[in-house]
């Protein structure tokens, strides 16, 4: 029991460090202050430029999938490890360095899902990048990735844990893209852009 605690409470540590925020430091910007004020790679992407975007996106993957192979590399059960995956991906969507704020969880999502199954995470991806190319609107894709999700989960056979673990990280997605969602609703939400925001450069 004292394992199972350890782990879930490392698991949520580690899926609580603010990637974004940290690369924005380093190079002389906080996200939460330009844009969106999201700390996820998109808005890094238009506050710093797409390397601060990459390092922010490789760091949360990272963040997301290193709880999940620890896990499973030790053989816990499809219930520990789908207990674990969510404490990481709660943690980056309510990070206790951030004053239980955080990202969207797109990115560790998909750090969970490289490891527990690469063909649901090769489905989403591209749902994802159909959407993308079409709309080249971030969150449009990513609420579509979201809602393929457990689908795929479904129909790829994984234990019912896995199954219920997408279904709770999809409705975790959705419900953290709700001021999204509305701006598409509204047509406002903007298109995908690297280029650095004018109170960033300055």
């Amino acid at each position: 029991m004292i394992e199972f605690i350890l782990l879930i409470a490392a698991a949520y540590l580690i899926g609580s460090i603010p990637t974004g925020v940290i690369v924005g430091r380093m190079q002389g910007f906080d996200p939460r202050g330009v844009g969106s004020g999201n700390i996820g790679m998109t808005n890094v992407a238009r506050a710093g430029g797409s390397k601060a975007a990459a390092i922010t996106f490789i760091g949360d993957i990272l963040k997301g999938a290193i709880p999940v192979a620890i896990a499973r590399a030790f053989g816990f059960t499809p219930s520990i490890v789908a207990a674990v995956a969510i404490a990481a991906f709660i943690g980056s969507i309510c990070s206790v360095f951030l004053g239980f704020s955080g990202g969207k969880g797109v990115s560790a999502a998909l750090g969970i899902w490289l490891v527990i199954s690469p063909i649901v995470l090769l489905i989403a991806l591209a749902v994802f990048i159909a959407v993308f190319a079409v709309s080249r609107i971030m969150s449009l894709a990513s609420i579509c990735a979201a809602i393929a999700l457990p689908p795929a989960a479904l129909a790829t056979g994984l234990p019912r844990h896995y199954v219920l673990l997408a279904i709770i990280m999809s409705a975790l997605v959705l419900f953290r893209h709700l001021e999204n969602i509305q701006r598409l609703r509204l047509g406002e939400e903007p298109k995908f852009s690297t280029k650095r925001s004018e109170k960033a450069s300055a």
